[in-house]
């Protein structure tokens, strides 16, 4: 039978959870709540959930198995901690928190009372990424010995009317998009060891350059620009850098280098695109990968299969947890100047098989 899901967050990425987890079979959207309850019921009446109202009508819904948490980064840990404390599987929007405490809290409290979480982004296990993954497993380019990474641009103050939640904690750079690329960093290189960071902040007050508010000035608290090694426990480094502080637009740049050639993966925060094989600096093998029905939400398709298995998901709560160790050790050794270790462990799953599909239902 369809698991019964629930989400709490009728905000704007609702609407493409909404639009992909109906379309999958393997689940069965049941109750959607917000604290603007009005919101939630328009929501759901949009995209026919029969249930709808405040998030105790998700948390406390007896058809409702697994929590699709779509609140603000603020919110995310007590969030899911009430899901969990409720009985619910988890399945939350980045980051997992905005402190390793309370992250760890919640994974620890889930794992006592024998649940699961899980938590975005599954851009990363769309069929382009894992495309690129499976290549690198298989040897395609020898042993595994370098990642680099490049988000870059001129910030978001440029288009968003109120940007300021980008500049400040929870934010910049690293924490908005580090998730995209460190996740797929380490589902290729294996678990980081240690950062070392350099960068900062390019002024201390921006400009909000968009809509009504254009012209209105905000304090910036959070380094803007980052430029990061990662040493892997396997033996590999990566190299990364973000920043909103760059006049070059350059987004989506992933490559895994090997002893024998480089494989140029799609831009992690899209689920397809084209996976490019490089040996003796020529283009050895180059293919384009469909993201024909997939979109936010496999994350939890792959999850609700991983239950019924009884297995841990591949975006799972550990592997988040992870990545949020990361990110804190960039701000940390940017801070320092000193290099920070980093001492969890996650399990790095396999990637998905050629064919994985959310569309067909799990025999």
């Amino acid at each position: 039978m369809p698991v019964g899901v629930g989400l709490v967050g009728a905000g704007n990425i609702s609407t493409q959870y909404l639009t992909h987890l109906g379309t999958y079979p393997d689940l069965r959207v049941v109750a959607l709540g917000d604290l603007d309850e009005a919101r939630a019921a328009g929501q759901a009446k949009a995209f026919g959930v029969p249930d709808a109202g405040g998030p105790d009508a998700v948390l406390d819904h007896p058809d409702v198995d697994l929590v699709v948490n779509l609140t603000i980064p603020a919110a995310h840990a007590e969030v899911s901690t009430r899901a969990v404390r409720a009985g619910k599987h988890v399945w939350s929007e980045k980051p997992l928190g905005l402190d390793r405490a309370s992250a760890r809290s919640l994974l620890d409290e889930a794992a006592a009372r024998g649940l699961q979480v899980g938590c975005a982004p599954d851009t990363v296990l769309g069929p382009g990424l894992q495309a690129a993954l499976r290549s690198l497993a298989d040897g395609t380019v020898g042993r595994p010995l370098a990642g680099l990474a490049i988000m870059q641009n001129p910030g978001p103050d440029a288009w968003h009317p109120s940007p300021e939640f980008f500049f400040s904690a929870g934010g910049g750079p690293v924490l908005d998009m580090g998730p995209y690329y460190l996740t797929a960093l380490v589902l290729a290189f294996g678990p980081v060891t240690s950062v070392v960071a350099t960068g900062g902040r390019a002024r201390d007050l921006r400009t909000v350059m968009a809509g009504p508010r254009a012209g209105a000035d905000f304090p910036v608290t959070v380094p803007t620009t980052a430029n990061v090694l990662l040493r892997h426990a396997s033996g590999p480094s990566s190299v990364a850098l973000f920043s909103f502080d760059s006049g070059l637009a350059r987004t989506g740049v992933l490559e895994f280098q090997g002893a024998s050639g480089t494989i140029v993966a799609p831009d992690p925060n899209r689920f397809g695109g084209t996976v490019t094989t490089h040996v003796g600096g020529t283009v050895a093998d180059e293919v384009e990968v469909s993201d024909a029905g997939t979109g936010r939400g496999i994350g939890v398709v792959d999850m609700v299969r991983s239950l019924a298995a009884g297995a841990p998901p591949r975006a799972s709560g550990e592997l988040a947890y992870h990545v949020l160790d990361i990110m804190f050790a960039i701000t940390e050794s940017i801070d320092s100047g000193a290099p920070v270790e980093v001492t969890s462990v996650p399990p790095i799953p396999e990637p998905l098989p050629s064919g994985w599909s959310p569309l067909v239902a799990q025999p």
